[in-house]
């Protein structure tokens, strides 16, 4: 049956529908974000200061996806990486040294303007404290 006329319609064309939120098919809502496998809780791709997300801004957990390249996705482990400590460039900036659980390669990240600043000093400052470390006699009094 055909559609009947709007007798309101005089002949202007129709609004446009606006666009639907809801993504169907396989990954269609994993299109902008990602799942951390550490909090479970949902990552945004974009990062303020750094081109490539690598790494959850909560709990800085991160994937062995990366190969030699930022980005590049070549890595075959898939495993978790966990924030091991950091490292300071030159320059400033602050790179988180993650180590894969499953092969354990050492990789070194930028972070991004989004991190968890506690998160970020209670690694900086997990040397200080490390019983391990306290216990072989390795701090020395100040």
């Amino acid at each position: 049956m055909p559609r009947r006329k709007n007798p309101r319609d005089d002949g202007r064309s129709r609004r446009p529908q606006r666009r639907k939120d809801v993504l169907h098919g396989q990954g269609g809502h994993r299109a902008a974000d990602f799942r951390c496998v550490g909090c479970r809780l949902g990552v945004p791709l974009a990062a303020p200061g750094t081109a490539h997300r690598n790494h959850c801004p909560h709990c800085l957990v991160s994937l062995h996806v990366d190969g030699r390249v930022p980005g590049d996705r070549a890595a075959a482990c898939r495993g978790r990486m966990e924030a091991l400590s950091l490292s300071v460039r030159p320059d400033g900036e602050w790179l988180i040294i993650h180590e894969c659980r499953s092969c354990g390669e050492l990789s070194a990240n930028r972070i991004a303007g989004d991190d968890n600043a506690l998160v970020l000093m209670r690694l900086a400052l997990r040397p200080l404290r490390d019983v391990r470390a306290e216990a072989n006699g390795a701090l020395m009094a100040l």
